[in-house]
């Protein structure tokens, strides 16, 4: 059975005063919220299982969501009784995600294919795949390069920074969570920087498409405006 595990604990708190009274995952994009269009996607993935994993306003979200039956997607919650980190919640999950499973936040808005991500990680073999995205952020000051002493021998006025940036969407494998200890507070970034150091092969996965972290109050209003475009390719 294909899992996928939602993050959908945190308090939002670049979203408020929004996430005062809901939260971050049941930010509504239209009609819908983001955890209802997610979930939808995770089903016409091939998902047979979503583990929700909650905290911060924890019983709006399993009642909006319930089973998950008329979502299409079978839906299992894991609470936290205090806050665990971005991965520290696996630890809770180890006798629940005994295959090759799916790891995602509760507020990404993408056109990304999950199946087509984990494909990808099923051949190429690593523990880990993240998947990446392209993002241009542009820097509203002259930037400025020294050579070591006193003398400036570069000067940008204004550039645009390109890098690849994590989606927050990850493909494992199980085995991942021998390195998280149940109930230790630990983050992706150390989870990641772990499994690198123990020689671990982590892949990355680029995609081109349509991604947005609807973390901040900008991105939000971005995906509103967004979202008759994009509707069409997100499969549900």
């Amino acid at each position: 059975m294909v899992k996928a595990v939602i993050l959908a604990g945190g308090s939002g708190t670049r979203l408020k005063p929004y996430t005062t009274v809901f939260p971050k995952p049941l930010m509504p994009i239209r009609e819908r919220p983001i955890l209802e269009i997610i979930l939808r996607q995770l089903h016409t993935s091939g998902i047979e299982e979503a583990v929700i994993a909650v905290g911060y306003l924890a019983e709006l979200v399993m009642t909006y969501c319930g089973d998950g039956s008329r979502f299409g997607c079978p839906v299992t919650y894991s609470r936290e009784d205090r806050p665990l980190g971005t991965a520290g919640c696996l630890g809770q999950l180890k006798e629940r995600l005994p295959e090759t499973f799916l790891m995602m936040n509760g507020d990404v808005l993408t056109t990304l294919d999950y199946a087509a991500l984990l494909d990808y990680h099923r051949r190429h073999g690593g523990i880990a795949t993240i998947a990446l995205h392209r993002r241009d952020i542009p820097v509203d000051f002259g930037v400025v390069g020294m050579n070591g002493g006193q003398r400036i021998i570069e000067y940008t006025e204004k550039p645009t920074l390109s890098n690849l940036v994590s989606m927050g969407v990850y493909a494992f494998e199980p085995r991942v969570l021998d390195y998280i200890e149940p109930g230790a507070h630990l983050d992706f970034p150390d989870l990641i920087q772990s499994l690198i150091a123990e020689g671990e092969e982590v892949m990355g996965y680029v995609y081109d498409g349509y991604w947005l972290d609807i973390g901040r109050v900008d991105d939000y209003e971005q995906a509103k405006a967004d979202f008759d475009v994009i509707a069409p390719h997100l499969g549900i």
